[in-house]
This record gives structure tokens, sequence and C-alpha cells, in this order.
């Protein structure tokens, strides 16, 4: 099997990274942006701008019938999730690969409840720097996918399908030996970093300098750290300074989604993060104090939304 169409549901920021990327290096209608009527409406009335230009991709109705899509990646929100799986429907075939972008450790598993297992491959997008305000998205960072099975010492078919598809587009990527290792540390990141940066009203560049907002951010993933080695992850400070110095590549300027959510007034992913931390902590019998401050300030200040 080779890659020929792709279909992308959420056109956040990594849904309009991804879309200009793919419609540059495929034909238009190969690549697919499913969305709603009064969406398709809004983005072709205002347009979707990506550094300045304005990009028309190809919109397609979730009822809308056609071949299944080859491969389909979601970059929705988790709160958007279970609708998302609904508009997807129709680009799911028999041999449609399917990747998600989600924040977390959980959405590979609900989408595969869905699809199934044997569609899906793990998957995490980092070290992106992309700052997306109503229709304007700018970035300097496209960062990469990193994706696979849990275990890659040996390639599956799928994920050299992919790869294949990704070197034929020039698409940044990684395939890491240990997916599940790789998903707890964005994790981490994402946990220590959305946060941090949205309670604190900074910026990357606010907590890659010494200070307290970087000192919460770092005890917020260090309680992470300790989750990891009681369900068997088992994350180190190794880990910890792999994903600070992808912390220091990105545009001091940039901010992550919860920073952005906040700044429009919408809802976060809080429980995603400390949410899902806290749970944790409770079951396994560890302490996650950075975490329960941090989840109770967003609530607080989500409070006027």
């Amino acid at each position: 099997m080779t890659i020929k169409t792709v279909s992308i549901i959420g056109l956040g920021a990594l849904g309009i990274m991804f879309a200009k990327h793919f419609s540059g290096n495929l034909p238009k209608n190969d690549v697919r942006v499913i969305a709603n009527q009064s969406r398709i409406q809004k983005y072709e009335r205002n347009g979707i701008f990506c550094n300045g230009e304005r990009y028309n991709f190809n919109y397609v109705l979730p009822e809308s019938k056609q071949k299944p899509a080859d491969l389909l990646i979601f970059c929705v929100k988790f709160n958007q999730l279970q609708q998302a799986i609904e508009d997807a429907r129709h680009q799911v075939g028999e041999h449609t690969i399917i990747l998600s972008a989600l924040n977390g450790i959980s959405s590979e598993e609900i989408i595969g409840k869905t699809f199934g297992m044997e569609k899906m491959l793990y998957c995490v997008a980092q070290g992106m720097d992309a700052v997306k305000i109503e229709n304007k998205l700018t970035y300097r960072n496209m960062g990469m996918i990193c994706f696979g099975e849990k275990e890659n010492t040996v390639w599956s078919e799928k994920v050299t399908i992919v790869a294949e598809f990704f070197n034929s587009i020039d698409f940044p990527y990684e395939v890491p030996i240990n997916m599940n290792h790789r998903l707890w540390g964005k994790f981490m990141l994402n946990t220590g970093v959305n946060q941090t940066v949205a309670v604190f009203s900074t910026n990357y560049g606010g907590i890659q300098v010494e200070g307290e907002p970087r000192n919460v951010m770092i005890a917020a993933m260090r309680e992470v750290i300790a989750l990891s080695c009681k369900v068997g992850i088992n994350l180190d400070e190794s880990d910890l300074t792999y994903w600070l110095n992808v912390l220091a590549n990105l545009n001091p300027l940039g901010m992550p989604s919860m920073r952005q959510d906040m700044a429009v007034n919408t809802k976060t992913e809080v429980e995603l993060f400390s949410g899902t931390v806290i749970e944790l902590g409770r079951q396994y019998h560890v302490p996650t104090p950075i975490n329960d401050w941090l989840y109770h300030k967003v609530l607080e200040m989500e409070k006027d939304f």
C-alpha cells in the first residue's frame, strides 16, 4: 500500500500546518479537511492564514461519501474528540492508517475503540511553536511528528508505509523505539509547560529563563516522572533534560495551546494535564502538590470565561 490521500480533522495550529504542507506536496483534492457546513462557510469567507499567506484547502463535509482516506490524522482538542470520531467515519476504510496528534496519553485507545486498534499508530507532535489567533497562524519551527507502534525495534508494515510517505513529501518525523516512553515524555512536557505558561500569563520565553515559572514547570514535570515509575514507563532526569532542550529551541514569543485558549476565553484542556496527574496520583499514592495548585489556579482563571 502507498499513501495517496490524507484526511485531516481539526483545523487548529497543527491541522493548519499539516494541511499546508500536505497540500503543497500532493494534488489538492487528495488532501481533505473534514469540517461541518458552518465551519466551511467561515473558512471560505474569512480565509485561513499561515505565516501571512492565505490558504484555501479542500474542505469535505462529514456526511460526504467518497473513497476512504489512506491516512487520517486527528488534530482536534480532547473535548472535541468524540464528535470528531463521528465526523470522520466516512474517511475510514479497511486499510486506513490513523494518527492522533492530540495531547495526553489516551486518545489512541479512544479512537481505536471505534475504528479498531489495528488501524492506529501512536503519535506525538513535538517541537512546534505555532501560535493561532482566530484564523491566523504563525510559526517559526514546524517541529516533527513522532509515531509508531508501542515498540519499534522492528518497523511494522504500517510504520514503514507512513515513513515512506513522509519521506516522499519531505515531512519531518521520527520513529522512536519506545513510543509509550515518548508519549509520556510529551505528556510530562505539556503538564509543565502548558499549565505554567497559562497560570503565569507568559510565553515560552518566560519559562526558558531561570525564575519562579520555570521552577514551577520543572516541579510539575517531576511529579509526572514519579507517576511514570509507578506505571512502568520509568521516565527519569535524562528525559527531563531532553524535553527542556526541546523547549529551549522554541520561539520565545510563542505560546502553548492552553495559554492561547485563555487569551480568547476558551475552556482549556486542564483535565487532560493536571486532572490526569491528580487522578493517577490518588490511584498510585503519589503526592502531586504542584499539579494540585496549577489545577485549581486554572479553574479559578476559567471562572470568568
